[in-house]
C-alpha cells in the first residue's frame, strides 16, 4: 500500500521542496494541488521521477463546479468558466498519471438546490468525458456538512453516489476523506469499495485550531485507522494520502521536512 502526502499539507513550501522532503521522509507518492505546480510540467515530472515519487490524488486549481466560499480560493463565479477550467486541469494533470483527479460540487450560494444540482450534474458529465479521453479516473468528493455553506452541498457518500448515478456516471469514482466522512462510519465505504477512487486521511483536532483545521491521523478525533483497516480487509489497495489543512500557527508553520517526517510516522502506523 502506497503512502502519500498532499502538497496542501506543506502550504508554504515550494513544489521542489515538497518533493525533496516527501521523498526523504519515505513517502512513495505525492498528492498534487495544481495551484502549487510550476508551469513546466516536463521539469516537474523529471523531478518526481528522480525522487521516485508516484502521484496519488490531484486537486485542480479550480476544484468545484460552483464558486467556493473559502477566502483566497473562490475562483471565477461563472459555472461554465469553472467547468472549462476543470476540464483543462484534467487534461494537464493526466500527464502525471494520478490515482484520480478530484472534483467537488461547490456550495449552493444563491442557487436553489435544484438549480445547483443541474449545474453540477452537467459539469460532472463534461469532466467525466474529458477524464475518459485522457485515460484518468475522476473522483467526486463529498465534504463534511459543517462546510456545506462554503465548500460543497454534497455532504455524504450517499449524496455523492446519487449524483453520479443520476448523471449516468457509474464509472466515476468516489474520493473519500476520513475527515469529511466523520460520523458516517467506515462501513459506508466498505459497501461501495469498488467506487473508491482515492482516500485522504486526517483527524479532527481535539481543540479549536481554526475553521476547517485538521490534524494528523491518530493525533485527534476520528476514524482514520478504522477506515484503513476495514478497507484493507475487503481488498482495497489504494494509496493512503494524508491531507492536512491548518493555520500559520499550527501544522502549516512547520518546515516541509519536519511536516513530512511527522506525517509519514503517523500514516505508517495505519499501513
Amino acid at each position: 500500500m502506497r503512502l502519500s502526502l498532499s502538497t496542501i499539507s506543506t502550504l508554504n513550501a515550494t513544489f521542489a521542496e515538497d518533493v525533496a522532503a516527501y521523498a526523504a521522509a519515505g513517502f512513495d507518492a505525492i498528492g498534487l494541488w495544481e495551484m502549487k505546480l510550476p508551469a513546466d510540467d516536463e521539469a516537474n515530472l523529471a523531478l518526481l521521477r528522480a525522487a521516485g515519487l508516484e502521484v496519488a490524488n490531484c486537486i485542480p486549481t479550480v476544484p468545484s463546479f460552483l464558486q467556493l466560499g473559502i477566502p483566497g480560493l473562490e475562483g471565477p463565479e461563472d459555472p461554465a468558466e469553472r467547468t472549462r477550467a476543470i476540464c483543462a486541469s484534467i487534461r494537464r494533470l493526466a500527464r502525471y498519471d494520478p490515482e484520480c483527479v478530484v472534483v467537488l460540487s461547490g456550495p449552493l450560494g444563491a442557487l436553489s438546490e435544484h438549480e445547483a444540482r443541474t449545474v453540477v450534474l452537467d459539469g460532472l458529465r463534461r469532466a467525466a468525458g474529458v477524464a475518459r479521453e485522457e485515460g484518468v479516473r475522476l473522483g467526486f468528493e463529498p465534504i463534511h456538512p459543517a462546510q456545506r455553506a462554503s465548500t460543497s452541498f454534497v455532504c455524504s457518500v450517499e449524496d455523492a453516489l446519487a449524483a453520479l448515478d443520476e448523471a449516468g456516471l457509474e464509472h466515476v469514482g468516489l474520493m473519500a476523506d476520513s475527515y469529511n466522512l466523520a460520523g458516517e462510519g467506515p462501513g459506508d465505504l466498505v459497501r461501495v469499495v469498488e467506487r473508491i477512487a482515492g482516500l485522504h486521511l486526517a483527524d479532527w483536532p481535539t481543540e479549536d485550531l481554526g475553521p476547517g483545521a485538521r490534524v494528523l491521523p491518530g493525533e485527534g478525533r476520528g476514524d482514520a485507522a478504522t477506515f484503513v483497516a476495514e478497507l484493507r480487509a475487503v481488498g482495497w489497495e489504494g494509496t493512503l494520502d494524508v491531507e492536512i489543512f491548518s493555520t500559520p500557527e499550527h501544522f502549516w508553520s512547520l518546515p516541509a521536512d519536519e511536516a513530512a517526517r511527522r506525517a509519514y510516522a503517523a500514516v505508517s502506523r495505519l499501513a
